[in-house]
């Protein structure tokens, strides 16, 4: 009985690897059309590859689409948050410029009190 069993699943293990390889062969891909003997056979290869690079170059153009719109919505979002730093950036900034504009006006007008009371102190 034991004996059956194995000798059951043995069947199923070598029956699914069969099937398994058969499915492979209908993968699609590149296949060697030269072996082939025959004009329509051989054609029939060839146009098979070219179908098949069709479809290949066909998706990875719609992922290559696919990721750079990704990327120009990404570059979009960093403008957006490079600009609102900026103005952030700025808003800070803005007292500091004040107090360093005061300064320099400080620094460059003349006092007008000093330069009367040398004048009288010369009568």
């Amino acid at each position: 009985m034991i004996g059956r069993v194995v000798l059951a699943l043995g069947v199923l293990a070598t029956g699914g690897l069969a099937s398994a390889a058969a499915l492979a062969q209908d993968v699609p891909g590149i296949e060697i059309c030269t072996v082939e003997k025959t004009m329509e056979r051989r054609t029939s290869c060839l146009q098979s590859n070219v179908d098949f690079l069709q479809k290949t170059i066909a998706k990875l153009a719609a992922d290559h689409a696919q990721k750079l719109d990704a990327a120009n919505r990404q570059i979009e979002a960093l403008k957006a948050s490079v600009a609102s730093l900026q103005k952030t950036v700025d808003d800070l900034q803005a007292p500091q410029r004040k107090a360093t504009e005061e300064s320099k006006k400080k620094a460059d007008a003349p006092p007008a009190k000093e330069g009367t009371a040398a004048k009288d102190g010369g009568k």
